[in-house]
């Protein structure tokens, strides 16, 4: 697409926008009197309005029938985690025994590295990104530990090629081949949180298993940032968070995606709890523990009601939006934004893009590499109005999301910048 930098063009591509209509369903924060101009989505979404009537229903419920709301009304709580199993499986690309939502994104991580790291001598290895987000960086270390290895000889980072920004898929891939037979768990963000690049999980599913390891993925900064395929790209599993782009509230609630594979294996280990037990006998309250089958089996409580109410609000306009058409928009917006950032640091050259300029490998975020003034340039964006997202020591991050932020929003932010 020809971009301009103008008003008219912004507001000609909003007039057109086939989902212009979902940004009212969003609150906006407010700065004198006028909405932000909000691209930090990548952090945590907007609050969509039907939220607060979810909210109110569940606390209605609870008031009308106390302990039994478990099994009466519209959404008993029994079940409510099967309310959310088909937009769930839609948003991930798999099968809705596939995925489950529950707990948080660590806590579920931990869980599936129970199953999936499975550490034995000589096969020890993890294989994870350099730079990945800490949290990921502390429970692999915990892991790795709990079984008795040292950090730096059982995980094995991948970094960028000097003076590179962002990881070649076939450096991936080569250090996963050159592991090889040491490797048990290959472990990569769906995108990078810092640069914001996408990686071909389908490639470095089918390299790990080539060498006999097993591959999950966090994907916190993917989901329903860009259709994904997991149970096409054959992944063991994946976990993600529901607060970025998802919308679902701050702590909002983890998803877990299992490959049926595994999910049919009721002798594959894991941490076990009540809700994870076989339904048809979880009142019966025996000894014994009988998994579930499916993502289902992995589950420990039962669910948590008010932030499940809100994720299913987030999700009842993801699936009616659809993936594929946000992902369209998102290119469009994103390329847009591509445009006005380096319109804006012509005159004045203050950062460069850290993002890969392929569409295809990168989601919503463009990520900017800032001159030494960069933290002031942040803090002035933010008195006027612009929210966007601060990463040490040097990284802007803006996330312009399809679903709420406009064209028109990216000309004003470089206005803002200019």
């Amino acid at each position: 697409m020809h971009y301009e930098n103008t008003l008219a063009f912004a507001q000609n591509l909003d007039a057109h926008d086939p989902l212009r209509a979902y940004r009212e369903q969003f609150v906006f924060p407010q700065h004198k009197g006028q909405p932000v101009l909000y691209f930090c989505g990548n952090s945590l979404g907007l609050q969509p309005k039907t939220v607060r009537q979810a909210l109110l229903a569940e606390l209605d419920h609870w008031a009308e029938y106390g302990v039994e709301g478990h099994f009466r009304g519209e959404l008993p709580w029994m079940h409510y985690h099967k309310f959310l199993t088909a937009q769930t499986a839609r948003l991930v690309g798999a099968l809705p025994h596939e995925v489950v939502v529950m707990n948080t994104l660590t806590v579920n991580l931990h869980l599936m590295m129970v199953s999936f790291y499975r550490p034995a001598p000589g096969r020890y290895k993890i294989i994870m990104e350099a730079g990945a987000f800490p949290s990921d960086q502390y429970a692999v270390e915990s892991q790795v530990r709990w079984h008795g290895f040292e950090p730096g000889d059982a995980i094995v980072e991948v970094a960028p090629r000097p003076g590179e920004d962002t990881l070649r898929t076939e450096d991936i891939l080569a250090v996963i081949e050159k592991q090889g037979k040491n490797t048990a768990l290959v472990l990569f963000a769906g995108v990078n949180y810092y640069t914001g690049q996408f990686y071909d999980l389908g490639a470095i599913t089918a390299a790990a298993h080539a060498a006999g390891a097993y591959a999950g993925f966090d994907l916190a900064h993917a989901a329903g940032n860009l259709p994904l395929r997991l149970h096409d790209w054959n992944a063991d599993f994946a976990v993600w968070c529901s607060y970025k782009y998802l919308n679902s509230g701050p702590g909002g609630p983890s998803g877990a995606f299992v490959h049926e594979r595994h999910g049919q294996n009721p002798a594959l280990p894991r941490f076990a709890g009540w809700w994870g037990h076989d339904e048809s006998e979880r009142f019966l309250m025996r000894k014994g523990f009988k998994p579930m089958t499916g993502a289902g089996g992995w589950q420990l409580s039962n669910a948590q009601i008010f932030s499940f109410a809100a994720h299913k609000a987030s999700l009842d306009i993801f699936d009616a939006a659809g993936m594929e058409t946000l992902r369209e928009k998102s290119l469009r917006l994103t390329g847009f934004l591509e445009f006005i950032l380096e319109e804006a640091n012509r005159k004045k050259h203050r950062f460069r893009l850290i993002t890969p300029r392929d569409a295809q490998a990168r989601g919503c975020q463009l990520s900017a590499c800032t001159d030494a003034g960069g933290k002031a340039l942040f803090d002035q964006l933010m008195e006027n109005g612009v929210i966007a997202d601060w990463r040490e020591p040097n990284v802007i991050r803006f996330a312009p999301a399809p679903l709420y932020n406009s064209y028109e929003d990216v000309w004003r932010l470089g206005e803002a910048l200019r």
